[in-house]
């Protein structure tokens, strides 16, 4: 008996030692890739830092001359920690930057800029609804984005990323874009295929 308790625990053993490695490359792996996003969501988070230089926020949006300029996140977060590291240390007309990652759009009426990840429509369309008079510039990827009254869209063209802008949208939130800004984006106009 103490003979086949001993091999079994030798068997084990070995099993472990296969297992651990492999356990521990899934973690690695599992935390580099949340840390590392694509090189399209990376050059997104370049694109997202560069609105808040080029669109003009009512100053009662801010609570105060030191309160932050908060770009959030609505959804699942496709940037990693990239984003976060784009605006670190960064000010705009004396405002920190700061990133939030919100669950649901309640959460996110104190926020500047939010990018919109949800992939159900009706869910980005009901978020787009709640913000919109909010001094709150929408931001998302999602084909017909534009349609559902969100602000800039990004979308693909020549395996380049462009722009949407919905002007309406933005003028109901009482967002001034800059013509630095307009120069490069296509105008939303309703009614369009988006």
């Amino acid at each position: 008996m103490p003979y086949q308790l001993m091999k079994y625990c030798a068997r084990n053993v070995r099993s472990i030692r296969l297992v651990i490695p492999a356990l521990l490359l899934l973690t690695y792996l599992s935390l580099h890739a949340q840390t590392s996003p694509s090189l399209e969501y990376q050059l997104k988070a370049v694109f997202i830092f560069n609105f808040t230089q080029f669109v003009e926020w009512p100053s009662t949006s801010f609570d105060t001359d030191q309160s932050p300029l908060v770009i959030g996140v609505l959804g699942e977060n496709p940037f990693g920690a990239y984003l976060e590291e784009t605006v670190s240390g960064e000010k705009i007309n004396k405002h920190a930057v700061v990133v939030r990652y919100y669950k649901n759009e309640e959460d996110a009426k104190n926020c500047h800029l939010l990018f919109i990840n949800l992939p159900d429509a009706k869910k980005r369309k009901m978020a787009v609804e709640a913000l919109k008079g909010k001094n709150i510039l929408t931001v998302s990827d999602a084909s017909g984005f534009s349609n559902e009254g969100g602000m800039i869209r990004f979308f693909t063209r020549n395996n380049k990323i462009s722009l949407q802008i919905n002007l309406d949208a933005s003028k109901a939130s009482e967002l001034v874009f800059s013509s630095k800004l307009l120069r490069l984006a296509d105008i939303f106009k309703p009614g369009e295929n988006h």
